[in-house]
């Protein structure tokens, strides 16, 4: 029986190499994946997907009016489909959280989602509330803030190094953008 994960974290935490890895195990035994990444993140190139550590796969790209539902239908016309793997599920919209769970619940295909919890004022995106609500099974990926604790939210800094505390939710960035920080150093910079 097809499962819904949500692997979530801040940033950092080693996401898209844990995606990367589960889709290459999926190859390396004859079985079919498909990987979907959001559009608006090509800081690697456009439909890749790629860690810092320095291993890419190509992707197909989601946009706010993909429909995952009919993707992965005309995916399986071709032939079956062992599992889906979703980089960026933060940026999925709600309705697409729900066409995910037609994929599970209806066609059968494991669900894999990785994303952000939260953005840089400790909101959660859409994609990630839903998933966080409605995925069977919830796995955190860890990573640590400066201070060695356990790092749980992300803060946005500025060109002079500063905490950004207002601006919209999705600005795309890496490391020059943001910092993975424990709870107590977050809300000393942004609260």
């Amino acid at each position: 029986m097809a499962q819904l994960y949500f692997y979530y974290s801040a940033m950092n935490a080693g996401k898209s190499t844990s995606l990367l890895q589960s889709a290459y195990n999926y190859a390396e035994r004859g079985m079919k994946a498909e990987i979907f990444t959001a559009a608006l993140d090509d800081r690697f190139g456009v439909g890749k997907v790629a860690s810092r550590i320095g291993i890419e796969a190509e992707a197909r790209l989601f946009t706010p009016d993909t429909n995952m539902r009919t993707s992965v239908e005309t995916l399986l016309e071709d032939g079956k489909l062992d599992c889906l793997f979703i980089d960026e599920a933060q940026f999925l919209t709600k309705q697409q959280v729900q066409q995910l769970i037609y994929v599970v619940d209806k066609l059968n295909v494991p669900v894999l989602a990785y994303g952000l919890r939260t953005d840089f004022l400790a909101e959660t995106f859409e994609g990630s509330r839903y998933l966080l609500a409605w995925a069977d099974k919830l796995i955190e990926l860890k990573t640590i803030c400066h201070c060695g604790r356990k790092a749980t939210f992300v803060v946005r800094i500025d060109e002079h190094g500063q905490a950004v505390k207002e601006g919209e939710q999705v600005e795309v960035g890496g490391n020059d953008r943001y910092e993975s920080m424990c709870r107590q150093h977050f809300s000393e910079l942004v609260w």
